[in-house]
């Protein structure tokens, strides 16, 4: 769980519903910037398939840390 709370430290430490949703907006929000920059890259030919690689990457990632941290606040995950 230790190697987990290092990954993801974000996804922690919710304690009330306020920050809760906060945090799923701002990962929102990152999900909806990493879209629109890839959308930007695509444009040019080369850059747009690294630029897919790695906003794809970057897309796994939010998703992971939303599960876990609403997994965390519903104590799911300790």
């Amino acid at each position: 769980m230790d190697i987990i709370k290092k990954i993801f430290p974000f996804a922690f430490g919710t304690k009330d519903v306020s920050s809760l949703i906060i945090k799923i907006v701002i990962h929102v929000l990152i999900g909806a910037l990493a879209g629109a920059v890839l959308g930007i890259m695509t444009a040019v030919p080369l850059v747009g398939v690294f630029a897919s690689l790695i906003m794809g990457v970057v897309d796994l990632y939010v998703l992971a840390d939303l599960v876990i941290l609403i997994l965390s606040y519903t104590k799911v995950l300790k």
